[in-house]
């Protein structure tokens, strides 16, 4: 196949950060310094921005195509499953044998499929063995009684930056991983993504940009976008009206972008299916369209274009302390040090809004001393970014974690706790509450004999005074600040012989 050469690839690369690698058990998904994991905020526009964005639909909206529930009776989004490093693994034959990879593939039987073990669709099966760091993906997969058979099948290193082979297709038409470019419901619950978005659009160029390895179309007229094509969303979109989750999303989106995987529908975005995923507040992301976003030129990145390794920038910013708890309305500070850069100034955010607010708490632009807010927000846990002002799109993160003050018990005792008292004595009682400012109590006494005979009487300061006739009596003391906290003393009452003294 004819290889897509860019038409203007400027020769200075604009800056961008130390990439952050996001986590996948006890992995990565791919090197920091891979290009899903590379920032592209600051790369120039591709000369053909506005010619793929009107191609593919400046005002046809964003779709993202994952959520919870079933949409047309199948579940929504592409399911993934995390499996041990012990998985067996299971051979698979394919369609397309020449571009796949033998295997075998640790994927189980019945591991879910895209679309349900029903599904007339594309019945993605990804799974990733989070311990020997390797991913699996088959694509139109069937599972068989002890096998698979499917269109296509890739394994991928976690570890390496190697892409596949030039011109190879994947699970996917762009030859490239799935499961990178996904939308994860556990990363929005965290507070920040760090990779692209994988996307579709209905028709492509019968070309492939880097890191893309195969092309999907016999068009080749300029005008349609090639696979690997990236996009973002662009950086004066105004993202503060959406939920905490969706700006978790759409800042990925100005931050990492999308790149284009496959033909489908126009501006659809990937991600898991997850139950746990709020379709309604989802739909508010449709309220954007193609217009809101410009392609990039990522080859002033490329080092090698059989390796997904892209050129990082030397400044990096670090925020100390990485995890912290603090209680609602507390004050924090946060040191931020910005390597390799005369340049110490950096711009806070929480959460992607600048200087934070009510919700998720404030931080000072200067002294990077954060208030939690009033009170617990959800999800509880916030992040907090400082961004190098010399290089905006060097970023360091803290995690902050709001909790509510732990507030012990008010407690109550009694002194003495039991005692014996002559018929018509007196014996003056204390009571000692903590955990309040409040100390004062109530006193009662009550009989505990047989017939409820009078008990006698206490005051206001805790002095009893006991009837001529004998008697057992209970004495309490309530606090008045938490009135179901109390102690009790026993007193017997009873006339007290006294031996004489010879």
């Amino acid at each position: 196949m004819k290889r897509f050469v860019c038409a203007a690839v400027l020769c200075a690369v604009t800056s961008t950060a130390f990439a952050q690698a996001p986590p996948i058990g006890s992995c990565t998904v791919f090197p920091a310094n891979n290009i899903w994991n590379t920032r592209v905020d600051q790369l120039p526009l591709s000369p053909s921005s506005s010619t793929w964005v009107n191609t593919i639909g400046a005002a046809t909206h964003l779709h993202p195509d994952f959520g919870s529930g079933l949409i047309s009776g199948e579940p929504f989004g592409i399911p993934f499953v995390l499996v041990p490093g012990t998985q067996p693994k299971f051979p698979a034959t394919f369609l397309y044998a020449d571009e796949s990879d033998p295997g075998p593939y640790a994927v189980p039987v019945n591991a879910p499929i895209e679309g349900g073990s029903a599904s007339t669709g594309d019945r993605h099966v990804i799974t990733v063995d989070a311990t020997n760091c390797f991913l699996y993906e088959l694509y139109n997969a069937f599972p068989q009684t002890s096998s698979w058979k499917a269109d296509s099948g890739a394994i991928f290193n976690l570890s390496s930056n190697a892409l596949r082979p030039d011109t190879w297709t994947s699970a996917d038409a762009a030859g490239l991983p799935i499961f990178p470019g996904l939308v994860r419901y556990d990363e929005v619950l965290a507070g920040e993504i760090r990779h692209a978005v994988r996307f579709t659009v209905p028709r492509t160029q019968k070309a492939h940009l880097w890191p893309a390895r195969h092309d999907a179309s016999s068009l080749t007229a300029p005008q349609y976008p090639p696979m690997g094509a990236r996009f973002r969303l662009q950086a004066n979109f105004d993202i503060s009206t959406f939920s905490t989750a969706n700006r978790v999303i759409l800042t990925a989106l100005k931050r990492y972008g999308m790149m284009l995987a496959d033909n489908g529908s126009a501006w659809y975005i990937s991600g898991t299916q997850d139950d746990r995923w709020d379709n309604n507040d989802l739909n508010q992301l449709k309220t954007l369209t193609g217009a809101n976003f410009e392609a990039v030129d990522v080859l002033p990145l490329m080092i090698d274009p059989n390796s997904g390794h892209a050129r990082q920038t030397g400044v990096s910013v670090s925020v100390t302390p990485a995890t912290i708890t603090v209680n609602v309305n507390a004050k924090t500070a946060l040191n931020a040090t910005v390597t390799n850069t005369a340049d110490q100034t950096v711009t806070w955010d929480v959460n992607g809004t600048v200087g934070g607010n009510g919700t998720v708490g404030f931080i000072d632009s200067i002294s990077g001393v954060y208030t939690a807010p009033a009170s617990v927000p959800s999800p509880a846990t916030v992040r907090i970014h400082a961004a190098s002002h010399a290089v905006p799109a060097a970023i360091g993160s803290a995690s902050v974690t709001i909790t509510n003050p732990i507030v012990n018990p008010i407690a109550v005792k009694i002194t003495p706790a039991s005692a014996f008292l002559n018929l018509g004595g007196a014996l003056q009682f204390s009571a000692t509450v903590t955990n309040t400012t409040n100390t004062s109590v109530t006193w009662k006494v009550t009989s505990a004999s047989r017939g409820n005979p009078a008990p006698g009487t206490i005051t206001a300061q805790g002095l009893y005074q006991a009837p001529a006739t004998p008697i057992a009596v209970t004495i309490t003391a309530t606090s008045v600040a938490d009135p179901t906290k109390s102690a009790s003393a026993s007193v017997s009452v009873n006339r007290i012989h006294k031996r004489a003294v010879r």
